[in-house]
């Protein structure tokens, strides 16, 4: 069982469910509130099994009214400058609620850095091989003399 995904099923539901909302919006754009009903549930379903959600999907789905964001549909899309930083702004028409995105393309997603992949997170330093009877000793470290005790000594 090594290497499958925990709850398969549930994320085929929200997979389901999420290619659905987008599948009525492309239709026929008025179905907007089956949509958001669609997403959701989608939601529901994510917070009820505390599943994490990837950030694309996330980021398509408005966090005030649940509908899903698609440029000059159902939301609208603003490139924006703020102290020399580039920010993608939208704004969902339905509820009137917006959210920055940094436009850095040297940006990386935490879940997208190597460090935070649990295969990649080695030792910084390898450790150091131990030294056995067979080695001779640094020529920096002093040799001590061991004398052998007497039973009478003590």
């Amino acid at each position: 069982m090594a290497g499958q995904v925990k709850d398969r099923e549930a994320f085929q539901r929200l997979n389901f469910l999420y290619q659905a909302a987008h599948c009525v919006l492309a239709q026929d754009p008025e179905n907007q509130a089956l949509a958001r009903f669609y997403c959701h549930t989608e939601r529901t379903i994510a917070k009820r099994l505390v599943l994490r959600r990837d950030p694309s999907v996330k980021r398509t789905l408005c966090r005030g009214c649940s509908s899903p964001l698609i440029p000059g549909l159902t939301c609208t899309q603003r490139q924006r400058r703020r102290r020399g930083q580039r920010w993608t702004v939208q704004t969902c028409l339905t509820c009137q609620r917006s959210q920055r995105f940094l436009n850095d393309p040297e940006h990386l997603l935490w879940g997208d850095r190597p460090e935070a992949q649990l295969g990649s997170q080695a030792d910084p330093k390898p450790p150091q091989p131990l030294i056995t009877i067979a080695q001779p000793l640094p020529a920096h470290l002093p040799e001590e003399k061991v004398q052998p005790q007497d039973a009478n000594d003590q």
